[in-house]
């Protein structure tokens, strides 16, 4: 059962857990198929982005690393790229922003760094007796931006690809 991206380990399998398997994060507006169908790896969307958020992978595919910086949705790399990789008509991004097991809070330390940035406040932190407060996040406000992933200092946040959406 290795298909559809789920990759389960021997415990998760037996237990009925899946491990969702991390994908790619690929730029605004583009999306795997057609990233694979019409990308020439010019590298334009890579220059183009003031972030600096954007690299080629092994295949000279876009992909996007939050690690020190986040999306702010400018549109360039859509604007520049001559293929007809990007469609501006649908979501930005195909992903949610997840909190790990590795998240300080759970751990019995207090931080707040990831809420503190997100732009869109999609995460909020819900106090409890005995701890820090701990990060809840709103999947319906998470923009995908990257803001809250290369702040936090646990590197206890990463991404969860969404089932692909039709926005016609």
């Amino acid at each position: 059962m290795t298909g559809g991206g789920i990759t389960p380990d021997r415990r998760g399998f037996l237990s009925g857990r899946f491990v969702a398997k991390p994908g790619a994060v690929r730029p605004p507006w583009s999306r795997e198929a057609t990233i694979v169908a019409a990308c020439t790896g010019c590298d334009a969307c890579v220059t183009a982005c003031p972030q600096d958020i954007i690299r080629l992978d092994a295949g000279k595919h876009p992909v996007i690393d939050f690690s020190a910086n986040d999306c702010t949705f400018c549109g360039r790399c859509a604007e520049i790229c001559p293929e007809p990789v990007f469609d501006r008509k649908g979501l930005a991004f195909q992903h949610v922003a997840v909190i790990g097991a590795a998240c300080f809070a759970v751990r019995d330390v207090v931080c707040q760094s990831c809420g503190d940035i997100c732009p869109e406040m999609a995460i909020s932190f819900r106090p409890r007796i005995g701890g820090p407060a701990m990060p809840a996040l709103s999947g319906d406000r998470c923009t995908g931006c990257g803001a809250c992933i290369g702040i936090c200092p646990a590197q206890a946040i990463s991404t969860f690809q969404m089932a692909e959406v039709n926005h016609a």
